[in-house]
């Protein structure tokens, strides 16, 4: 055991782990967030909730059985910090954590009970090849684990590869996702209660958009759910 421990704090101080969200030590009981974060991170709740904020933006847009966010998401904040890692630092770990706990969220509530499917938004396969990976994938990775469900990264496709909404006003981003979702197989969801997932959710154009196409599919019922949600 003490062998063990030296090899630990060996490699602790080659490769140092550190919290995901604040960049302080991990302590060694502590994984990818330290526990003052964790108790800190922003819980939206919305699972609990109906008619939530985020199931409002999508009234009179697209028909949506349930939303839920996991948190609150602000600029500086420590959930960008999470998503950041994710999304630009290779962290794929950081996704699959916060899907576990996504995951774990949804799990309490019963309106979440009876989902067939989860898919995550798919990046175009050049940004995909470029960052390496899709980072709502790997959440969604996490949520399926904890729900027990099928994941299904073959049926949503992104047809154009689009411009960065970072800058796009509300208007503009809506634009610049009008119509870039394509479903395959459509069949294969007909009748379904499918989890649409993303990693943040903004004005929700994006998500909107494909939650537009997967709803041609006769009988399919769509809910919603993020990581982050993004207030002003």
């Amino acid at each position: 055991m003490k062998l063990l421990s030296f090899i630990e704090d060996f490699f602790s101080v080659l490769y140092p782990r550190v919290c995901a969200a604040c960049g302080n030590s991990l302590l060694r009981h502590e994984e990818i967030i330290c526990a003052p974060c964790l108790y800190e991170l922003p819980k939206t709740n919305f699972h609990l909730f109906d008619s939530n904020p985020l199931d409002k933006s999508f009234y009179g847009k697209v028909d949506v059985e349930n939303c839920a966010a996991l948190y609150y998401f602000k600029k500086q904040g420590n959930v960008q910090n999470l998503v950041h890692q994710l999304k630009y630092k290779g962290r794929k770990d950081v996704g699959i954590f916060l899907g576990r706990l996504l995951g774990s969220e949804l799990a309490q509530a019963d309106k979440f009970k009876e989902l067939d499917t989860v898919i995550p938004i798919p990046l175009h396969p050049a940004k995909q090849r470029k960052r390496g990976y899709n980072q709502s994938e790997q959440i969604t990775t996490g949520i399926a684990e904890v729900l027990a469900i099928e994941m299904d990264i073959h049926s949503l496709k992104r047809t154009v590869n689009t411009q960065s909404q970072t800058k796009k006003n509300p208007s503009e981003r809506r634009q610049n996702v009008q119509g870039v979702f394509k479903v395959n197989n459509p069949d294969q969801l007909v009748n379904k209660h499918v989890l649409l997932v993303d990693d943040v959710i903004t004005t929700g154009a994006t998500i909107e958009s494909a939650a537009i196409e997967l709803k041609k599919i006769e009988g399919l019922k769509l809910s919603i759910a993020c990581v982050g949600y993004a207030y002003d």
